[in-house]
């Protein structure tokens, strides 16, 4: 029989996901339980194994591709019963469940859910469907010129930053909800080249869409503005070595992350409103008691943003050992949604290669986001006028101006600064 299977609901609050791996192709075999695709949603990978064993006869959504809930991905021939049977219609999006999908999807045959509307198959992301609906646009009239038929800025006549002088004049798009855009020409290579001096056409789709409309997003709704001190950390340093020997028989590996995620909490314990997001559908600031605090990092098809969470009841150590297990996890492409969800407060940091300064994009909708930079030694001179060595590091923090004005800033930051400089005192502090 033909088995029709349809995107079943993978979290809470998760209304569509991006097809990025199918582990089949149409006309091969398949076991029930065996993987058969890989789908993201908000950064989050999950492998989808196949409900029947069977035949795959026919994939209904390519690679690239956006998949709402209950949208149908694939049909199995399963060589028996009543044609046309189908899995069953997914859950309301939104109702609490594990943020992971279950090894097995329950799949009892019933009638197939109704054809969804064309509003229903409109693939845009939030910030193009709430820039649509401010232009008096009608998102199902408009032709997307992405993967999968993806509405993309260019669909909506937004401007691109990259535009040469020889693009095509912009055109004002036409107000209405029954406007049909026109869809302006772009030139396919750089000024003055040829399409055979290109190396290479690279789609932007999985993770790396998914990364590029959320700075989007970011840098269209909040007001970005970045602050930055230099903070001799030359007692941390000192304390860190010391006690680098002794977390490592714990097998963990002690970096001044750890470190830095404390001296944080006790900025955000006294300056309570950077620990916030922005509600901007409500036009208020969340401002919360629990410090989530997201660490940025690099995995093989982009950058990921694991949470801390509840990290002011964690110890140094407890925190090296997280964070080195969510740093794994990410590089090997196994962080659940739960890890990636829930933050209040980022740190974005490349280690020695930190550079001396940086001006981080918020992740929105959090209202801060710390970057740490490289620490080095120079020479200082002293309160008593000596010249001596220092091991100093610059800290900048961009936050978002709509909400914290630059003394808010600038005071948070003060704080960070004189635990990291006293780093005894973030003893004290977890007490």
């Amino acid at each position: 029989m033909a088995y029709e299977f349809r995107l079943p609901d993978i979290g809470e609050g998760v209304a569509e996901g991006e097809v990025v791996q199918w582990f089949v192709k149409e006309g091969d075999p398949i076991q029930e339980d065996a993987p058969l695709v890989s789908v993201l949603t908000d950064k989050a990978n999950v492998e989808i194994p196949s409900p029947k064993a069977g035949r795959i006869a026919r994939i209904h959504a390519q690679v690239g591709e956006k998949v709402k809930v209950g949208g149908l991905l694939v049909t199995i021939e399963t060589g028996g019963g009543a044609p046309g049977a189908t899995a069953p219609p997914a859950a309301t999006p939104g109702r609490p469940s594990t943020p992971v999908l279950p090894a097995t999807p329950a799949t009892s045959p019933i009638s197939a859910p109704a054809e969804p509307s064309p509003a229903a198959r409109i693939l845009a992301s939030p910030y193009l469907r709430r820039l649509a609906a401010e232009r008096g646009l009608d998102l199902s009239r408009v032709t997307g010129s992405g993967p999968g038929g993806r509405i993309t800025e260019a669909d909506l006549g937004v401007p691109v930053a990259s535009a040469s002088p020889l693009s095509s004049p912009s055109v004002a798009p036409p107000s209405g909800p029954a406007a049909t855009l026109p869809h302006a020409p772009t030139p396919p290579t750089a000024p003055g080249s040829t399409e055979a001096d290109v190396a290479e056409r690279i789609p932007i789709r999985g993770l790396r869409r998914v990364i590029a409309e959320h700075m989007a997003e970011a840098s269209h709704r909040a007001a970005h503005y970045t602050y930055v001190e230099e903070v001799d950390v030359s007692e941390l340093v000192q304390l860190r070595d010391r006690m680098a020997k002794h977390v490592e028989k714990q097998g963990a590996r002690l970096s001044y992350l750890p470190f830095i995620v404390k001296a944080v909490i006790a900025g955000l314990r006294a300056h309570p409103r950077v620990n916030s997001t922005m509600d901007d559908a409500q036009n208020e600031l969340v401002r919360y008691g629990t410090y989530n605090i997201g660490i940025a990092t690099a995995a093989p098809d982009g950058l990921l943003v694991p949470v801390v969470h509840h990290a002011e009841t964690k110890s140094v150590v407890a925190i090296a050992k997280e964070i080195q297990e969510l740093s794994e996890k990410a590089r090997a492409g196994k962080l659940t949604r739960a890890e990636l969800s829930g933050g209040t407060f980022t740190i974005t940091s490349l280690g020695a290669l930190g550079g001396v300064l940086a001006t981080p994009i918020l992740n929105y909708p959090e209202v801060a986001i710390l970057g740490v930079h490289r620490i080095s030694r120079r020479p200082v001179y002293r309160a008593d006028g000596s010249i001596g060595p220092a091991d100093l590091m610059n800290l900048s923090i961009s936050l978002d101006h709509r909400v914290l004005d630059g003394i808010e800033g600038a005071q948070f930051l003060a704080t960070v600064k004189a635990y990291l400089e006293d780093p005894h005192q973030l003893f004290a502090e977890m007490a």
